[in-house]
């Protein structure tokens, strides 16, 4: 594959310590409303960023699925990849990347399980096929093929019915902040970010190079 060469600038908009909010959460609040605005397909879809016991690191893009003054919420198969690094290493990082407004939101801190009534009470918001396919699959482990695959989705089908309860391997997380960067692009690559980080008395900015 020959090098790609191809870029855009990015015009749409600017960031400066000024207008941003002191609290970070809020200031995600009002860029996610504007990626809702501007009619992006899945602004809820982020990069979920997890490190093993043996120091690799893997990337996955998996579904927001709340966040509150606590933290930021998605909810997996705990013996997945990445919940099985998470019960090892529990600290990871957040990507949103809404190209179309020319903005990124990276969010880092430590990771927590849900309480198991928090994950049941999402699990049963979730379409009937989507729960039969948390029973289903086994995530992130090898199966022979498609069919042994539709075959456990079946058994779930015919042993739960209309009632499916929660899997016990299956639940939420919440990601407790210790960090945000907010990225706006800029001409000339000379990007806006802003960094928010801990300070004595709630959080401070800072400006980054681009």
């Amino acid at each position: 594959m020959e090098s790609i060469t191809a870029r855009r600038e990015y015009r749409l908009g600017s960031l400066t310590e000024a207008e941003v909010d002191p609290d970070p959460i809020r200031q995600f609040a009002l860029w996610f409303a504007d990626a809702e605005r501007a009619g992006l397909d899945e602004p809820y879809a982020m990069a979920l960023a997890t490190v093993s016991a043996e120091g690799r690191p893997s990337a996955r893009i998996v579904l927001l699925r709340g966040v509150d003054a606590r933290g930021f919420r998605f909810f997996t198969n705990y013996q997945s990849r990445k919940g099985r690094d998470l019960e090892v290493n529990p600290f990871a990082s957040l990507l949103f990347d809404w190209h179309e407004i020319e903005r990124q939101v990276r969010i880092e801190g430590r990771v927590e399980r849900l309480s198991p009534e928090e994950s049941d009470a999402y699990f049963q918001q979730r379409p009937t096929e989507t729960k039969l396919g948390a029973w289903a699959s086994d995530q992130s482990t090898v199966v022979s093929d498609r069919r042994s695959l539709e075959a456990r989705f079946q058994e779930a089908t015919e042993r739960f019915g209309d009632t499916i309860p929660r899997p016990p391997h299956w639940g939420g997380y919440l990601l407790v902040p210790d960090g945000f960067e907010f990225w706006q692009g800029r001409p000339g690559r000379l990007h806006d970010r802003i960094r928010y980080v801990p300070g004595s008395s709630g959080w401070r900015t800072e400006r980054l190079a681009p």
